[in-house]
């Protein structure tokens, strides 16, 4: 049974994977980034409502009293997450924009401590330092920000709203179902992106042309679909799976694959290749994440506060 909870996190991991190398196809086809986030939230928040309105229709209900948290995380969790990435990945290799959002769990061992006064062990300081030793390697600070600043800043900004979901996911409980949660957050989301986005000016006409990645003819319609399809409806219903069969801390490791998985499938379909320095780095960033991470989770089971929530969404 646990090996089974397993593969199903890493499959949800995986599929994660696929976000960022299928948004840079699609604009390889003209659509800005913006655009292509709209067009994943929008068409996989439409899917998961159908799908739950024949199945599982119990779970689009909204308490009244949950209508500001829902907009909220409309906003902070999915939008702000989905835009900020989706537009630095337009300036940084893919798998360095995850792993500067992977930084967001350090951000939450940093606001429980100083802003709930949560005291924490040793473990969580030094995971957080860690973590941002290897940020340093990331960006190759004796070098003087080799990688592009202005993506930064936005890989940055992705990861702070990361921390705000993580933060805002102890406030719900029995009473909201999750996967109605991440159907109308996707929606939501598509609704709040549609002032930035403007979708009545995306070029339609794009998904039925072909895009040349890496010496191969990729379908742009096939990329849009498998972006909607598998790196965002069945990425996070296993992922939430996932969550359910297993701890915080396994699940957390597991998720982290997202970002190997990133990196390895942006090199394979865009022929994006990482340093020495970078994947260094990216690794000491990783392993001082889910130390920190860990270390918060086995506090909040110790004094009934909120844990840092296993997986970081792209």
């Amino acid at each position: 049974m646990r090996a089974v909870s397993l593969a199903i996190a890493g499959v949800s991991a995986f599929c994660f994977g696929f976000s960022g190398p299928m948004a840079k196809i699609l604009g390889m086809a003209g659509l800005t980034p913006l655009e292509a986030v709209w067009i994943r939230m929008a068409g996989a928040g439409v899917l998961l409502l159908l799908v739950l309105a024949v199945f599982r229709p119990r779970a689009l209900r909204i308490p009244r009293d949950r209508l500001p948290f829902f907009a909220a995380y409309s906003v902070i969790a999915v939008a702000a997450v989905q835009g900020l990435f989706f537009v630095a990945i337009t300036r940084l290799p893919v798998g360095v924009a995850l792993l500067l959002e992977y930084t967001s769990p350090v951000l939450v061992v940093l606001w429980v401590r100083f802003v709930r006064r949560v005291r924490l062990p040793r473990s969580a300081y030094l995971g957080a330092l860690v973590a941002v030793a290897g940020l340093a390697i990331v960006v190759q600070v004796w070098e003087g920000l080799r990688l592009d600043a202005l993506g930064l800043l936005l890989g940055l900004l992705a990861a702070a709203c990361c921390a705000g979901y993580f933060l805002m996911s102890d406030s719900f409980g029995d009473d909201v179902d999750t996967l109605g949660l991440i159907g109308w957050g996707m929606l939501g989301s598509a609704v709040v992106l549609l002032p930035v986005s403007r979708p009545w000016h995306i070029d339609w006409a794009a998904f039925t042309r072909t895009a040349e990645v890496s010496g191969h003819t990729v379908p742009v319609a096939a990329a849009g679909f498998w972006m909607i399809v598998v790196a965002t409806v069945v990425a996070y219903t296993t992922g939430v799976t996932a969550v359910r069969r297993l701890s915080a801390a396994v699940g957390a490791t597991v998720a982290s694959v997202e970002v190997i998985a990133g990196a390895l499938i942006a090199w394979v379909l865009l022929g994006e290749h990482l340093g020495a320095a970078q994947i260094t780095g990216g690794a000491i960033v990783l392993a001082g994440a889910l130390y920190a991470q860990s270390a918060t989770t086995r506090i909040g089971a110790a004094h009934h506060a909120p844990e840092v929530p296993q997986t970081v969404r792209v």
